[in-house]
C-alpha cells in the first residue's frame, strides 16, 4: 500500500470543513470521508476554530506558551551536575556517603 503525498490545505478549506463541523447534522467521520481528509485532522481544526475565535471579535487571544531558551537549560543541567559530582566526591571522601550507586 502506496502513502499518498502530504497535503497542504490553505485556511480557507480548513476554515469551511471546521465550521462544517461545529454546525450540528453531520458527523465527524462523514465530514472528514465528504473532504477526503482524516478525521483527526477535521478535529483539530475544530479545536483551532473554537480556540482562535475570540481573536475574531477584537478580544484577547490567549497566548502560547514563550519559547523555551534551550542553551541557559543545557548550562543550568551542566551547572547541576558539576555540583552534583563535587558533592558526591566530597560525601565520599568524608566517609557520608556509601559506594553503592
Amino acid at each position: 500500500m502506496s502513502r499518498r503525498p502530504r497535503r497542504n490545505h490553505s485556511a480557507a478549506f480548513n476554515a469551511k470543513v471546521a465550521i462544517e463541523a461545529l454546525a450540528e447534522g453531520k458527523t465527524i467521520a462523514e465530514i472528514a470521508h465528504k473532504h477526503d481528509v482524516h478525521p483527526n485532522q477535521v478535529t483539530e481544526w475544530r479545536r483551532q476554530l473554537i480556540e482562535r475565535a475570540v481573536g475574531a471579535f477584537g478580544g484577547a487571544v490567549m497566548p502560547e506558551a514563550p519559547p523555551v531558551d534551550l542553551k541557559a537549560m543545557h548550562a543550568k543541567i551542566g551547572q547541576l551536575t558539576l555540583e552534583n559530582d563535587f558533592l558526591e566526591g566530597a560525601l565520599s571522601k568524608a566517609g557520608l556517603l556509601s559506594e553503592k550507586r
